[in-house]
């Protein structure tokens, strides 16, 4: 396993590569990996004949300083991971790799980013926009890897691989979760065991919200139940929990089983935000 440090150092292993003819397959991570990552990684080494993993923590990205300056840094652990999954690159960049100089563009993707994640965080989707365009145009990869528990997020990138006329394919892959349900998420890890128990009030109900939806319940029944299922956990605060098409990511206000629809939570538990989406028609 290479680790490379700049766009630079990189160039030389893709010309490399595109000179054998081999396929090149990118997972871009924020580190502090888990086996919902490694789960990427896999999946990218069935597709690709060379896997590159990213790990950068992108500033921009944050709309919350105090999120970004505790967001877990295990690098050392990562490589172990990595190197035992036998990953051929990892692209660890420093933040003026990536910003020579602080970005003046905008990327505004409309309504994707006027809903769910991006009314509680705003220019988050801004700042993925730009590290995900300048991971691509330093990669060059012909497929990339994310995952469906940042279901938005990848509607996001579709749009811009889609706008931008890049070429790379995506590919996502399912939502690893632990044992009890709760999704793999690196900010797991700074739960308190208390809040580790309550965070499970995220895909309980989600699971539960489904059910009662397929058993023909109406939909601002169903809302209103969790909202109050959530005012019982003295850590959880709930941000949305929303029905809503999957790729245009519209509120539905009723539930059709003719429709395309799943659920997106967001919720904090203590300090630490999580989110979760489950999908009821696929």
């Amino acid at each position: 396993m290479q680790v490379v440090y700049t766009g630079a150092d990189w160039h030389e292993y893709w010309l490399r590569s595109i000179k054998s003819n081999k396929s090149i397959g990118l997972v871009p991570t924020m580190g502090a990996l888990h086996e919902g990552h490694l789960d990427l990684v896999r999946k990218a080494k069935e597709e690709s004949d060379i896997v590159v993993v990213s790990i950068f923590v992108n500033p921009t990205q944050f709309n919350n300083q105090e999120d970004f300056e505790n967001y877990p840094n295990t690098l050392e652990s990562d490589l172990d991971k990595l190197s035992n999954e036998n990953v051929d690159f990892v692209f660890v960049p420093d933040t003026k790799t990536i910003y020579p100089e602080k970005p003046v563009i905008n990327i505004n993707f409309g309504e994707l980013e006027r809903v769910l994640e991006g009314t509680f965080r705003p220019g988050h989707f801004n700042g993925v926009g730009i590290v995900v365009s300048k991971l691509f145009n330093l990669i060059r990869p012909h497929k990339a890897f994310f995952g469906q528990k940042d279901l938005q997020q990848t509607g996001i990138i579709k749009q811009l691989v889609k706008d931008l006329s890049m070429e790379v394919e995506l590919i996502i892959v399912p939502t690893r979760r632990e044992e009890d349900g709760l999704a793999m998420s690196s900010r797991n890890m700074r739960l308190s065991t208390e809040e580790r128990n309550q965070s499970l009030i995220l895909i309980n109900s989600l699971m539960k919200a489904k059910q009662e939806l397929l058993a023909g319940k109406q939909w601002f029944e169903v809302q209103n139940q969790i909202k109050c299922d959530f005012e019982e956990k003295p850590l959880a605060s709930l941000e949305y929990f929303e029905l809503i098409h999957p790729e245009r990511f519209t509120r539905y206000s009723k539930f059709d089983e003719n429709q395309k629809s799943s659920i997106c939570v967001a919720a904090y538990l203590g300090k630490i935000r999580l989110i979760d989406n489950l999908p009821i028609i696929p």
